[in-house]
């Protein structure tokens, strides 16, 4: 028996679908926070700069799926209105996570600008300066919010509250 999806069913497998991608971006970044905490030359930041754009996709996609399918959803479905409270949870959490996550793309991407800056100057060898950089503690405390803000939004879309 082959069973029939309606098109909201493929929308909303894609909205899961885009969630799990925003998540394993989230987790790509923690892999990538600790391992240039003991990165010292400008060659291993600058190595670890095709994993973040991996990473940046992987935010990219589901973030941006996630918030425009789950609207259409709420919009197309008969059993969710966008103005439920657990929607607009998940709508400001989204908004949230986004932000604060861009401000830690920021501090991490100052590692990375230093290091193409030492590299180009011919610095090859370890850097105490870039090595201070490259451990920032408001660019962990900034991921581990944005982190929080996520598996709150991941909470509210599970279980939604007041539903």
């Amino acid at each position: 028996m082959v069973a029939h999806l309606s098109f909201d069913d493929w929308m909303l497998a894609l909205h899961v679908l885009s969630a799990f991608a925003y998540v394993a971006g989230i987790v790509l970044f923690w892999v990538l926070v600790v391992a240039v905490r003991k990165t010292d030359t400008p060659e291993g930041t600058i190595r670890m700069g095709p994993m973040v754009q991996v990473g940046n996709v992987a935010v990219g996609i589901g973030a941006g799926g996630t918030i425009l399918l789950g609207i259409w959803l709420a919009f197309r479905l008969d059993s969710y209105a966008i103005w439920d409270g657990w929607i607009i949870a998940a709508i400001v959490l989204w908004a949230i996570a986004g932000a604060i996550g861009g401000r830690t793309g920021k501090e991490y991407t100052a590692g990375m600008d230093k290091a193409k800056e030492l590299q180009a100057a011919g610095q090859t060898g370890p850097s105490a300066e870039l090595l201070a950089i490259n451990r920032t503690q408001r660019g962990v405390i900034l991921h581990a919010a944005a982190s929080v803000a996520i598996l709150l939004l991941l909470i509210d879309m599970i279980w939604k509250p007041g539903a």
